[in-house]
């Protein structure tokens, strides 16, 4: 799919991806989780991407304090628990829960359970993380498992 032009809605398609289209991968942005694409990315010409995310292996530092840069961005809690900090508040997601992070909160995921799986829908497709000390940044990411939709 070509990448839509300064000005120009991106073209959007039908998509329907099944259990066994996709397999959880470990080549994903954090080596402690797998990682499942959905295809949305693709079908929605880059404004959106939603990804499986499961856990790998047992939290030893976590992710850090980091932030990310996008419009949109929630976490839908499918199995298990994870506690993150949300700049100065300990939260506990559990399996049902849904959690929108808001534009550029600084947030620390540092714990979880072995059999944690959630479902994370971010817009745009290609946003990027900031890895940061509590209040400032201190490296840049672009996710790398999204195409570049710009």
């Amino acid at each position: 799919m070509e990448a839509a032009k300064p000005g120009q809605p991106a073209e959007t398609t039908f998509s329907h991806v099944k259990e066994g289209d996709t397999g959880f991968q470990s080549d994903g942005l954090r080596d402690f989780f797998l990682y499942r694409d959905l295809g949305i990315a693709k079908a929605t010409g880059g404004k959106v991407i939603a990804t499986l995310v499961r856990a790998n292996k047992p939290p030893e530092e976590g992710t850090g304090w980091h932030r990310h840069i996008a419009d949109f961005h929630i976490v839908i809690m499918l199995k298990g628990w994870a506690r993150f900090m949300y700049e100065d508040q300990l939260t506990l997601v559990e399996a049902g829960d849904c959690v929108h992070q808001r534009p550029g909160i600084v947030h620390y995921l540092f714990d979880y359970s072995k059999d944690m799986e959630y479902l994370e829908v971010a817009g745009p497709a290609n946003w990027t993380l900031l890895l940061t000390r509590p209040y400032g940044v201190v490296e840049r990411f672009r996710l790398a498992s999204a195409p570049d939709f710009v």
